[in-house]
């Protein structure tokens, strides 16, 4: 994909398979399993892995139904524009803006915990001050060109990636007994109340919270058509990605659980500084908080990304301003990118003057917000699926399961993660900010739609209404 000499319309393949592979692991691993996965321990006891091997399931499933659909038709706007083909214009409205919403809300978040984090090692500088800096240093990589934002998730995800092996890997050796003083010993999980010491209950309860934290691996499937190969480099992405991050989740949760007595474990703060104390490494939470820090940078310079080209493929859909689609000569959208930085900067400004109101409204509110993106990434394929297969009598490349029988349990699935929320206290409110806010949306689809079709009457009127008063041509005779 080329573009003009003086900024054009166009993307530029500059992403490498390793950038690809690398973008999809940096959107999930972070503070949500770092620190939140204390929260999911404390709750389901011992068994807070299975948890997280039945949320992993569920994301696998998913991006299985998007790599199909992305392998089929690579695109920029991904499950917006597979939305807008399987359910029409509406569709590919609303899911475009709500993913935008989700992940400009998390860029202004994770800049005021990167802020929030730095202050505590300079507290000198105030936490508005970090985050607004952190998000210039990100907006300038993201500038750079897709190149060197891909460059820079790589090296971002892999010092997770390393530091989530390192851990397995030493935490394994001491769980098996093969590290220096340590013995093989299994009884936190039968010593604390037992094996479910809360009820069954609260290990399907704990997906509600467990799935926002894998959340970012369908990125690759928009990413990957800034690459030479779209098709090739999301059918290998979606098949090795989505089983590491189900390794990396559910292996880590197993090892602390036995390390650490699961009632021992304080929703907040890190597991693995306390699984790793309990070995005996020091200097464990400066480290973590270091890859903590790395993984924040991550998150935001993935988020920048993605939601730019959301603005652009939107633009030249009719669902944003069309100023959204010009690229500079490296095939950048530098104003998508800016408008998106804008949105950043409000909510650190929001965060800094409401953090308890307004803040924590946009907070809440992106949570149920991914999930009705899930949702219309199962509905989509379940539909466009037979659609192509007729148009393809050799059949799609890339297939997704037990078609329609597993895509239809994972919409089911879908479906049940929302009313459990709305079923529960700590979670209705989430989900009723996040239905305000698609009824937004839609309110704002239907004015649009309805000017346009105003626009396209007077159009008409004028274009009839110059046909009857201009007279008609002279006949010369030859």
């Amino acid at each position: 994909m080329g573009t003009t000499p003086d900024g054009g319309h166009q993307l530029k393949p500059g992403l490498k398979q390793r950038h690809l592979t690398m973008l999809s692991l940096g959107g999930v691993i972070g503070a949500g399993l770092f620190v939140g996965s204390s929260a999911i321990i404390n709750q389901a006891g011992p068994l807070a892995f299975i948890t997280y091997a039945i949320t992993g399931l569920i994301v696998l499933l998913v991006m299985r139904m998007l790599g199909e659909m992305a392998a089929a038709k690579p695109c920029s706007g991904s499950f917006t524009d597979y939305a807008r083909m399987a359910w029409g214009e509406w569709a590919g409205f609303s899911t475009g803006w709500l993913y935008w919403y989700f992940w400009v809300i998390v860029v202004g978040f994770e800049a005021v915990v990167g802020g929030q984090m730095i202050n505590k090692w300079i507290p000198s500088i105030p936490v508005w001050a970090i985050a607004l800096t952190l998000m210039m240093v990100m907006t300038a990589v993201n500038l750079l060109s897709v190149g060197a934002f891909g460059e820079a998730e790589y090296w971002f995800a892999s010092i997770k990636v390393v530091a989530i092996v390192a851990f397995i890997t030493v935490a394994a050796l001491f769980v098996f007994g093969l590290w220096p003083g340590a013995n093989v010993d299994f009884g936190n999980f039968t010593d604390h109340g037992g094996l479910l010491p809360n009820g069954l209950a609260t290990l399907f309860i704990g997906v509600v919270v467990v799935i926002f934290s894998m959340t970012g691996v369908e990125v690759v499937t928009i990413a990957a058509a800034e690459s030479a190969e779209p098709a090739k480099s999301i059918r290998k992405a979606v098949n090795s990605v989505v089983f590491r991050i189900l390794a990396f989740f559910v292996i880590s949760t197993f090892l602390i659980a036995v390390i650490v007595p699961w009632d021992s474990v304080v929703p907040g703060e890190s597991p693995f500084v306390a699984a790793l104390d309990r070995i005996g490494i020091p200097g464990t939470a400066d480290l973590l908080n270091l890859v903590i820090l790395v993984a924040v940078l991550s998150v935001l310079n993935s988020g920048l990304y993605t939601s730019s080209r959301l603005l652009f493929v939107m633009g030249g859909r009719g669902d944003a301003p069309a100023w959204m689609t010009s690229t500079n000569k490296r095939g950048v959208p530098v104003k998508g990118i800016l408008s998106c930085t804008v949105v950043g900067y409000g909510c650190v400004v929001l965060a800094a003057l409401f953090p308890d109101t307004v803040f924590l409204f946009l907070i809440n509110a992106s949570g149920a917000v991914f999930l009705f993106v899930y949702f219309m990434i199962c509905i989509s394929e379940l539909r466009l699926r037979r659609r192509w297969e007729k148009e393809n009598p050799g059949g799609l490349e890339f297939r997704m399961w037990l078609y329609p029988g597993l895509p239809i349990l994972v919409t089911v699935a879908i479906v049940a993660v929302l009313v459990s929320m709305g079923l529960r206290d700590a979670n209705r409110i989430e989900l009723m900010q996040g239905v305000a806010v698609w009824v937004v949306l839609t309110v704002i689809y239907l004015v649009k739609k309805r000017a346009r079709t105003a626009r396209g009457s007077r159009d008409l009127d004028t274009a009839r209404s110059a046909d009857v008063e201009t007279p008609p041509s002279p006949v010369h005779p030859s």
